[in-house]
């Protein structure tokens, strides 16, 4: 089903005529049939048949919802219920708490509150699910699959911007992006590790002119552009080299909407790239109504056009290229080709090619620029793992050998690390699916327990899921919750992942630990992003011992509310502000300090 960006306007007039105005019309014709004049009393009449209507339709939805619950012999998905009709006030206080809450706390409160682990929001009387239980992510993205899929309400808000990519498709169509994207992330081409150290060595030489003033740097900046460059040059062929632009400038670097701000031509891009992002998570904060906050304007409009901007120039090219090389009689095998160069040879279509180029670009970049994000803050508040890490590096690796795919797989306490920090920091915090129309069962909550529960039996029935409703997933809280992973559960600690016990646990239940996500939409470049980032890594601890937060050059609003060092969990400790919008990141950059190693001890 492809969805025409215009069409959510046409679903709300649609919905403003079948709430508002079909009541209103309905008593207009039934007095007039009767000859009967309101006078001054017509106001309140209508605007009580819109109440009463909205009452007579949600007690219908009720008396169906209960009828679908005793066919399917499962109990209803507990709602939350508010002071003000239509759950509004929880809206009100949620879109407040966004804006200084600690990551996913909003929807952690609502679970301690309702001392259950998946619930309905119900706002604006239309169901909403989150859950943060294991079984029921489990079901949506692995044993129940074919229940899901991405549905209409994630297509309208993600449309403009990724379009027919495969983030945005079901059935067919994923299918056959998935069978695109598969060959080029096989290990014999994640192996070849040429374009890994090409833009390593261009990263680090920057970071090094930048620590010869004694300066510190963005690091989330500085790895989106490592990223970005690498990525592009591994899908395209192409190096958009963001490297060589002007980088966020210490004490001076404006907040941007996901990090700090430039004002290159990178600049432009990755603004745009990031916003669209932020528009599609306040589009989802809203829910169902959403389209009301962009009545007079779409927000998404030219963000969307500057990412088209970029991008359709490099397809166009591509395309002239194949037409070049099909009159020359000439056909490269797909070990030799790029990402682009298969897509271009599997359809002409400017438009999907782009889409799908933007969404393998979106998760190439994001996923291990975020990764190494939060490496680099654990490895500032915690100098114990970066000794660990580098002598790590230093005894597999020296200070100059170049990483391979074999000499990586040696180094078990960084793989501890990844795994650690993807566990505390899923790149992927939270995630959204829809029931299809025909209603369905989740499976009985296995958890016992979760921050701040009571210490209250776990109901053992199946909840009765909606069709057609949205339901989102947060694997940050799950890979979080004591339950699963013991007291420590919000501690950073590597160890957890080299101590065999505790390793079976993950082992036993692989459900509790999806940074990647799970079942058939299971990340395609989950090994890409290890490599790079271990390789990465390598060669950053090869000539850097020491890394410093410089939290006097974040932007301003950027360092964590005060107020957080009241509550529980890892907001007590925190020295950033993580915040998501699609993917993770940290508000206003990570500024930090490099240390340059002295190589004559090594």
């Amino acid at each position: 089903m492809w969805l025409n960006p215009k069409m959510y306007r046409t679903r709300l007039f649609l919905d403003v005529l079948r709430i508002f105005v079909f009541p209103v019309v309905t008593l207009y014709e039934t007095q007039t049939y009767a000859g009967i004049s309101l006078g001054f009393l017509a106001p309140p009449a209508y605007l009580g048949s819109i109440i009463l209507w909205g009452f007579i339709r949600n007690l219908f939805y009720d008396y169906q919802q209960h009828r679908n619950c005793s066919r399917l012999g499962a109990k209803p998905i507990p709602r939350i219920k508010g002071k003000l009709p239509g759950n509004i006030d929880i809206l009100l206080r949620m879109m407040k708490a966004f804006k200084t809450a600690y990551l996913m706390d909003v929807y952690l409160e609502l679970f301690q509150e309702y001392q259950c682990t998946t619930l309905n929001t119900r706002i604006l009387w239309v169901d909403q699910i989150i859950t943060m239980e294991e079984e029921h992510m489990k079901f949506v993205s692995s044993t129940g699959f074919n229940h899901f899929w991405r549905g209409r309400r994630q297509k309208e808000r993600m449309e403009e911007f990724l379009g027919n990519g495969i983030f945005n498709r079901d059935d067919e169509v994923w299918k056959m992006h998935r069978a695109n994207a598969r060959p080029f992330f096989a290990r014999e081409r994640i192996s070849d590790f040429q374009t890994f150290e090409k833009h390593s060595a261009k990263t680090l030489s920057v970071l090094s002119q930048i620590t010869a003033f004694n300066l510190p740097c963005d690091a989330q900046d500085l790895y989106a552009r490592f990223t970005l460059d690498s990525a592009s040059e591994f899908l395209f062929g192409n190096n958009l080299d963001t490297l060589s632009g002007t980088l966020p400038q210490p004490g001076l670097a404006q907040m941007g909407y996901k990090g700090s701000a430039t004002n290159d031509a990178f600049g432009s891009f990755t603004q745009a790239f990031e916003l669209a992002q932020c528009i599609i998570t306040q589009r989802a904060r809203l829910g169902y109504f959403w389209p009301l906050a962009e009545v007079r304007k779409n927000k998404m409009k030219e963000a969307a056009l500057i990412t088209k901007t970029w991008l359709d120039p490099i397809v166009e090219r591509a395309l002239e290229e194949k037409a070049k090389a099909r009159r020359a009689g000439v056909e490269a095998p797909l070990a030799d080709k790029t990402f682009l160069e298969h897509l271009t040879h599997s359809t002409e279509d400017v438009s999907l090619i782009r889409d799908e180029l933007l969404s393998i670009l979106l998760a190439s970049r994001d996923t291990t620029a975020c990764l190494l994000t939060f490496v680099t803050y654990f490895m500032a508040v915690y100098p114990e793992v970066t000794k660990r890490l580098r002598e790590e590096v230093l005894a597999t690796h020296g200070t100059h050998n170049v990483p391979t795919y074999e000499s990586l797989r040696g180094l078990k306490y960084m793989r501890a690390v990844l795994n650690e920090t993807l566990r505390l920091f899923p790149p992927v915090p939270l995630n959204v699916r829809e029931s299809r129309p025909e209603p369905v069962s989740l499976p009985p909550a296995q958890q016992a327990s979760f921050p701040g529960a009571k210490s209250i039996p776990t109901p053992k029935e199946h909840l009765y899921m909606p069709g057609s409703t949205p339901i989102m997933f947060m694997p940050l809280l799950m890979q979080r919750n004591p339950d699963l992973w013991g007291p420590d559960a919000d501690v950073f600690d590597p160890d957890r992942w080299l101590d065999p016990k505790r390793i079976s646990i993950v082992t036993a239940n692989p459900m509790m630990y999806t940074p990647f996500s799970a079942g058939p939409r299971i990340c395609v470049g989950q090994n890409f992003a290890y490599n790079e980032a271990s390789f990465f890594l390598v060669k950053l601890l090869q000539q850097f011992d020491s890394f410093t937060l410089a939290p006097e050059f974040q932007p301003e609003g950027s360092l964590p509310p005060v107020t957080w060092k009241q509550k529980q969990g890892r907001q007590a400790i925190e020295k950033i502000w993580p915040s998501a919008a699609l993917t993770l990141y940290v508000k206003g950059g990570l500024w930090v300090r490099f240390g340059k190693a002295d190589h004559g001890d090594s």
